[in-house]
């Protein structure tokens, strides 16, 4: 769809432009209309996808999206536009009707409108994504009150974009049709009489050399003149502007075949002798494979949207909002922040928000890709598109709209399919002089026929001229990379991976080193209770409750873990006096009347009291990655506090998985230095960096450099300057915002395996994008002087224009086709008979 949007770098302001462009055929036609938009003043970069048909437009200034408009219309595309009505009231004079169209002209995405006094109406041609609320907004900054006159903008924005596909879809497919039943009769009128000598007599002696020419000719032009007809009207002009695309190379083609057909048949003596002939046939069948061609493609680049259009069907077209004492139905669109949602067994969730009363267990595997329920109880957070399966709850509508992280998964999807990777510039480079190149071929062809070709030379001129016109393929090489992008990213979406830039999966696919952060990333990121070890003549329940009611006071982390532990086995937190932090150390207390004191082991150094009753198990237990405390009551050491980050029960796994793709893997961390070797220790973890801080890390990425590319793993906001400084930053998408913001890849399920699915399907794609440029090139290279008649010298083998034209259908069917071969793609199995871990 059409949208306008903000960067996503944080230095770079400026807005970006997202159009749906129609009528692209090829790869000469992005670069035709990539020329045309960065010609455009103010334009700073232009990326035109030829699979998703879309083309996203940087401004350097001011954005001046009628100018982009209209360069792409002057270069022979349109670009998909919306007319909507609007009533507006108040208007009184002609000078009111000036100031509502200055108005709304002024908001982002309005090309043109037209307001009539009489009717007190506005009507407003506009890029599909623009709100209305902003027209209305307009209306309201110029003085007039906006009159809503049709419903508001369904939340299923995919959906005029998808009924626009299936129309086109519709309109190739009779058109295939109706060029098959015309050209059926013509083709076995023709080919059967070279093929059946009885069936040349037949037809010799029923109708006539003369009339069977005469009938094709009607047969051939209904086909070219009918539904060949769209070539034509694109195809001309192109050629006219000196532009020539692939629909220039079918028109000329067809035209020069049909065109001496023509001569043949009516003017029979402007050809040199022996050189009358009809290639009606050739012109028909041309016009029938390609049309059946695009329409099979058609079909497969709407396969390649499947990701988004899943993802967009997971939203909800209602909600059940507390009203007026009761709860009622209403549309998704009308649920505003803060509202009371409540969602029932079996229902979707309508929007993201915080669970206010009741409990349930919650599928979210469309968002973390776990096929384990979660729970979800009072003050649990819960997604909007997830599924409810048993019980029924009440929730905070906390985010909505574009807002909610469905909405932003599919932004992220949907950019991240329109990015032009790094292996496109060769394509672009090839194909913007593709086309020309083919045209002089042709022109070559038909010279050297002329001047060294057997007799009929002219025939054979024009029949091998009109092959290498048409063999010719840039719409595979147009289509080979962005196809697999599409499909490449769609597919990691499902999988709970989400690539916020294209780019993203090339430069995945070439890292050597996977630098981890540890809190939150390898551990699960909540301190917990391990170990609660006491001395002789205390009890756990006791020494539990005094230290949870100290540690209640503080903010460490390690604090709330105690207190955590304690709510749990249903223990009291007592009132607390005379609190006193110590920096460095820990904390000391009074609890109901007793002296309590918690911290490291120089805290108890410093109140005197012997340590080693505990010091063998501390020191065992510090080993196993684990942090010790202790704690005294009343001046007599009563326990040693053991807490620990749990490493999640997939990071072994994880890590192991990377170390089989060949990669080198490294944890950076803040912990203390005898932490982190534990745990790196004990997942088999190559390189450690501890006790860095948030600069350091970037340090450590940079140190990491020398070993080769880096991929850095985090989800704090102390990770984002490493995720920025990384060749690519993974963000795990339990993290804050900050992190996700500073990453190239972000990954919803937090499991670390997901980083491994990460590389491999970017290894996957990018294999698939070179299987498809192979295929597109060497089809070319291979083909085209196959059809200017190479292989003519060597057995007389010729490549008639009819075979060109299916196999230049079939070239881009087959590069769709290996595509969505990535559709089936696992990380647990090789795919293409190949290892996860090949190059």
């Amino acid at each position: 769809m059409n949208q306008i949007l903000p960067s996503k770098k944080f230095e770079d302001a400026a807005e970006v432009l997202r159009l749906d462009i129609e009528g692209m055929s090829c790869a000469s036609c992005v670069g035709r209309v990539e020329r045309a938009i960065v010609a455009v003043p103010g334009v700073s970069s232009a990326s035109v996808n030829l699979a998703a048909e879309r083309a996203d437009v940087t401004f350097a200034g001011p954005a001046d999206e009628a100018a982009v408009l209209r360069a792409v219309e002057e270069a022979g595309y349109e670009v998909r536009q919306e007319t909507r009505e609007i009533g507006v009231e108040g208007m009184t004079c002609a000078s009111c009707v000036g100031r509502v169209e200055r108005a709304i002209a002024a908001v982002p995405g309005v090309s043109s409108v037209a307001v009539n006094l009489a009717t007190e109406r506005a009507t407003v041609r506009v890029l599909p994504a623009v709100d209305m609320r902003s027209i209305e907004a307009a209306v309201r900054d110029a003085g007039y009150e906006p009159r809503t006159l049709s419903p508001p903008v369904a939340a299923d924005a995919e959906d005029p974009r998808r009924a626009a596909k299936e129309a086109e879809y519709v309109r190739l497919r009779r058109d295939f049709l109706v060029a098959a039943v015309l050209t059926a009769p013509l083709f076995v009128l023709e080919m059967g009489s070279h093929l059946v000598p009885t069936f040349h007599d037949l037809v010799m002696d029923r109708i006539g050399m003369w009339e069977s020419r005469v009938l094709q000719f009607v047969l051939a032009s209904l086909v070219l003149f009918g539904p060949g007809l769209r070539f034509l009207r694109k195809g001309l002009p192109a050629l006219a502007r000196l532009a020539p695309d692939m629909n220039s190379l079918v028109a000329v083609g067809t035209l020069a075949a049909w065109g001496y057909s023509v001569v043949a048949t009516f003017l029979p003596g402007a050809l040199p002798t022996g050189t009358v002939n009809v290639y009606f046939e050739a012109a028909a069948v041309i016009v029938t494979l390609i049309l059946l061609g695009r329409l099979l493609e058609a079909r497969a680049k709407g396969r390649t949207g499947e990701a988004i259009k899943r993802l967009v069907g997971l939203r909800a077209k209602t909600a059940r909002v507390a009203r007026e004492g009761g709860f009622a139905e209403i549309p998704l669109e009308e649920v505003v922040v803060g509202d009371t949602v409540e969602v029932r067994p079996g229902e979707r969730i309508p929007v993201d928000g915080t669970v206010l009363s009741g409990s349930s267990f919650v599928d979210e595997s469309m968002i973390t890709g776990e096929p384990v329920p979660a729970a979800k109880e009072e003050g649990d957070t819960v997604v909007g598109g997830t599924v409810n399966t048993t019980g029924s709850f009440a929730y905070r509508a906390d985010r909505v709209g574009s807002d909610t992280v469905l909405a932003q998964i599919i932004r992220m999807v949907e950019e991240a399919q329109g990015g032009k990777l790094p292996i496109q510039a060769l394509v672009d480079r090839v194909t913007r002089w593709f086309v020309p190149a083919v045209m002089a071929a042709a022109a070559a062809t038909f010279l050297v026929w002329i001047a060294f070709g057997p007799d009929p030379a002219l025939g054979f001129a024009l029949v091998n001229a009109v092959a290498v016109l048409i063999i010719a393929c840039p719409c595979a090489m147009g289509l080979a990379t962005p196809t697999s992008v599409m499909v490449g990213t769609g597919h990691a979406a499902e999988l709970g991976v989400l690539f916020r830039r294209g780019e993203a999966l090339q430069a995945l696919r070439d890292i050597e080193v996977v630098a981890l952060d540890k809190t939150g990333t390898l551990t699960e990121g909540r301190p917990a209770l391990t170990d609660l070890v006491l001395a002789d003549g205390f009890d756990r329940a006791e020494v539990l409750s005094l230290v949870a009611s100290v540690e209640e006071r503080s903010e460490h982390p390690i604090a709330a873990a105690v207190v955590a532990a304690a709510k749990s086995e249903g223990l009291a937190v007592q009132p607390v006096d005379r609190f006193e932090a110590v920096p460095g150390f820990g904390v000391e207390a009074v609890v109901g009347g007793r002296s309590v004191a918690v911290g490291a082991d120089r805290l108890m150094v410093r109140l005197g009291l012997d340590l080693s009753a505990f010091t063998a198990q501390a020191e065992r237990l510090a080993a196993e990655g684990k942090s010790p405390l202790y704690a005294a009551v009343d001046g007599r050491l009563a326990a040693l506090v053991v807490v620990s980050d749990p490493v999640k029960e997939t990071s072994a796994a994880a890590v192991g998985a990377l170390h089989d793709l060949g990669l080198r893997v490294a944890m950076v961390t803040g912990d203390n230095a005898a932490t982190a070797r534990a745990v790196a220790a004990r997942l088999g973890i190559d390189d450690v960096f501890a006790e860095v801080l948030p600069e350091g890390k970037v340090a450590a990425v940079e140190s990491l450099r020398a070993s080769g590319k880096v991929a850095f793993v985090g989800d704090g906001i102390n990770d984002a300057p490493a995720l920025a400084a990384a060749d690519v930053g993974l963000a795990v998408g339990t993290g804050t915002d900050v992190a996700i913001e500073s990453a190239d890849v972000v990954l919803m399920s937090g499991d670390l395996n997901a980083v491994v699915t990460a590389i491999s399907i970017s290894r996957a794609t990018i294999r698939n994008i070179r299987q498809n440029l192979f295929w597109a090139f060497a089809y070319n290279v291979v083909l085209v002087p196959v059809a200017a008649g190479a292989l003519y010298p060597f057995g007389g083998t010729l490549l008639s224009p009819a075979l060109a034209a299916g196999a230049m259908a079939l070239s881009s069917v087959f590069v769709l086709g290996n595509a969505l071969r990535l559709r089936g793609f696992s990380p647990a199995a090789p795919t293409s008979g190949r290892p996860l871990s090949g190059r």
